[in-house]
């Protein structure tokens, strides 16, 4: 590589980390827990568990959750009911003052077997939803997560220039040489080359699949616009449909899982809400492999009628967002790639600390009088 070529690599290296490092740090530091979010959730006792009873327990309808849950939020209305991956003991309803989105939200806990109210349980409060709030949008909503998709941008902008920059600053040292008996920002820079290569493929998909996860609500947005909006061309100028007028949400269910053999409900969307239309019940269902799990298969239920209208495939951008999900946070591997995500995670820390450790320390020398900036060359010397 020319030495000019080899400038500017290190000059885009350079800049593309300083200005994304802060904010990869944050997101390092606030993911380290979500990792773990089940398990903290069970030590700060805000995980909802079912009371144990016999398996064939016989369960209640949809609908008769739903009243449990109006019940306790009578000026409310339902927008999404849900059951947890790993229990069908439980209904989780989330209640808004409208469908359109909000973060004015309660959601209620019912026993899927005797109706009972288990919880009340508030998401938008304490300390693990200021850890995920800081990491997907800074309080800032939509702005918030967009800025976040430019700074994982910029990492794998850092991540692609460091590769290029690795081969040559490696070619007169052995592979993962860290060079003790050298002063300290020696070190550190043998140190912050090998844990920025060990991390390399996890950092690289952690920042592409965060980056991914920003676009969230365009994507729906998108898909809302592209696919939906021929679907509803028959609904074109009605209004949400009022409650009064809906028909049995088991039923629809029902119809659904008919639609679509073999699979689970994942959650319901309500209409009027950001994953339905003003005119369904929009049943999102999933399948019984590690894989098909992540894979939704919306199935559109008239809400008047209970009826089945259309079922859709997602499109390969919403395929795209359902994989990285999970693949960002690693939990479909159970505690094993909760604790190699959480290893790596701690050694993208050290590679960003160092990273602005070693440039603070040179911006420091260079300021010095009489003094120039030490300078690492290509083949690992200071100059």
């Amino acid at each position: 590589m020319r030495a000019k070529t080899l400038q500017r690599w290190s000059w885009v290296h350079t800049w593309s980390s300083l200005i994304c490092t802060v904010f990869m740090l944050l997101l390092c530091l606030t993911g380290l827990p979500l990792i773990f979010h089940h398990e903290i959730g069970h030590l700060l006792g805000t995980e909802v568990e079912a009371p144990a009873m016999p398996s064939d327990t016989p369960r209640m309808s949809l609908d008769k959750a739903l009243e449990v849950a109006r019940a306790q939020f009578p000026d409310r209305v339902p927008q999404y009911a849900s059951q947890p991956e790993d229990s069908e003991d439980i209904w989780f309803v989330t209640m808004t003052p409208t469908p359109a989105p909000t973060d004015d939200y309660r959601s209620v806990a019912v026993d899927a077997r005797t109706g009972a109210l288990l919880a009340e349980p508030r998401a938008d409060r304490g300390f693990m939803w200021v850890m995920f709030k800081l990491h997907v949008d800074l309080f800032a909503g939509l702005p918030g997560k967009l800025f976040l998709g430019l700074m994982g941008l910029l990492l794998l902008v850092a991540i692609v220039s460091g590769v290029a920059l690795y081969g040559p600053f490696m070619r007169k040292l052995e592979f993962g040489s860290v060079r003790r008996e050298r002063r300290a920002s020696v070190k550190w820079l043998d140190l912050h080359n090998l844990l920025g290569i060990v991390t390399l493929v996890w950092l690289f998909v952690v920042g592409a699949t965060g980056m991914i996860n920003t676009w969230a609500d365009l994507l729906i947005k998108f898909w809302q616009h592209d696919q939906l909006s021929a679907l509803l061309a028959p609904y074109a100028g009605q209004p949400t449909v009022p409650l009064a007028e809906r028909a049995s949400v088991q039923q629809g269910l029902d119809a659904a899982l008919k639609k679509a053999p073999g699979m689970k409900l994942s959650f319901v969307a309500f209409p009027g809400t950001a994953y339905s239309s003003p005119h369904h019940h929009t049943y999102f269902l999933r399948g019984n492999t590690p894989l098909t799990s992540r894979l939704l298969q919306p199935v559109l239920v008239d809400a008047k009628t209970a009826q089945v209208t259309a079922a859709p495939a997602l499109p390969w951008y919403l395929t795209a967002l359902l994989v990285s999900q999970p693949l960002h946070f690693g939990d479909y591997g159970g505690r094993p790639m909760q604790i190699v995500w959480a290893v790596l995670d701690l050694a993208s820390i050290l590679v960003l600390g160092s990273g602005l450790y070693l440039w603070l320390r040179k911006r420091r020398a260079a300021s010095r009088p009489g003094r120039r900036a030490s300078v690492v060359t290509a083949d690992g010397v200071g100059a």
